[in-house]
């Protein structure tokens, strides 16, 4: 038998899961930085990913066959070289769909009940109401671009709010609690009779820029924009052109094309904008959920079976 290396720390409950997912394999758990040579090159499964292993990993004489990441991302990652020597690749994708629907909701609701505007006069010790009419999400149209896992999951809390969900798949199949299913060509189209837009799309070629300008045009005066995606999936000049002339009315955005986000950035002094750094994924359930992904692929592997979980295509890239 051959052997697993994680890069990540492991219970030692998940330890005997593994073992007993893949009884006969060798268990090595490691720092990229630390491991040795002929420890990643004799790995047949690797859980996690690290450009420190990179070299070894592709080495002509790795035993690799598959890898299951880490993160529900996989651009850093070099695909042709991993497709072109037909090692597996599988994701952690629904590992964040609970933490990244509450970041949605809570970016939302930070501005139509004026929370983020409330706790910044509370440190000056300021009692001032919105200048404006507060609003409500129940009643609105809410766009979901990327109806994977996270994209289904905010679509069935904003039914609970009693929002009417539409959304953005490449294929257009429907998906659970969303009433109408547009495909990418279709997309300004389904920009213009939004009121809030949320960006879960993955970055890869087809998506790079997907928000342009004509998109963020497209959109309605006054809508919402909300990305928890990735930051490359929209042309950031753009952005900060449909927000400084009002036209979106409120963006929420947790990535960016650049992070850190630099300090001189227009973005940072934008009223109507509400900035985190990349954390909407964060949770302490993150890595419980990442392990139960690994193990039961682990146990389709260990007995010949196809990985029924998150198997990333090379040609769509996720």
């Amino acid at each position: 038998m051959g052997s697993i290396l994680s890069l990540h720390q492991l219970t030692e409950d998940q330890k005997i899961q593994v073992h007993a997912a893949a009884p006969g394999y060798e268990l090595i758990i490691g720092k990229a930085q630390e491991l040795k040579s002929e420890q990643i090159r004799e790995a047949e499964i690797i859980l996690g990913w690290s450009k420190h292993i990179a070299e070894e990993a592709l080495h002509p004489d790795s035993k690799l066959k598959w890898i299951q990441t880490w993160s529900a991302g996989i651009d850093k990652l070099p695909l042709t070289e991993l497709e072109k020597r037909g090692i597996a690749l599988t994701n952690t994708s629904g590992v964040h769909a609970i933490p990244i629907t509450e970041q949605i909701f809570g970016m939302l609701l930070s501005h139509t009940r004026y929370l983020q505007q409330a706790a910044l006069l509370q440190r000056q010790k300021t009692w001032q109401p919105p200048a404006g009419q507060l609003t409500e999400l129940r009643g609105k149209t809410l766009l979901i671009t990327g109806v994977g896992e996270i994209g289904r999951e905010t679509a069935r809390i904003a039914e609970a709010f009693g929002m009417r969900v539409i959304g953005v798949r490449r294929s257009g199949k429907e998906a659970p609690h969303v009433e109408h299913m547009y495909t990418n060509e279709q997309l300004h189209e389904a920009l213009g009779v939004a009121d809030i837009v949320v960006n879960i799309l993955p970055f890869t070629e087809e998506t790079h820029h997907f928000f342009d300008e004509k998109a963020f045009a497209a959109m309605r005066k006054g809508a919402f924009f909300i990305n928890v995606g990735r930051g490359k999936t929209v042309h950031t000049d753009a952005l900060v052109r449909s927000l400084e002339q009002k036209h979106i009315a409120f963006a929420g955005l947790d990535v960016f094309e650049e992070e850190p986000l630099p300090a001189s950035h227009p973005l940072w002094s934008l009223e109507h904008v509400l900035i985190t750094p990349h954390i909407a994924g964060d949770t302490d359930r993150y890595a419980e959920r990442a392990v139960d992904i690994f193990l039961t692929n682990l146990k389709a592997y260990a007995t010949g079976q196809k990985l029924p979980l998150n198997l990333v295509n090379y040609k769509t890239q996720y």
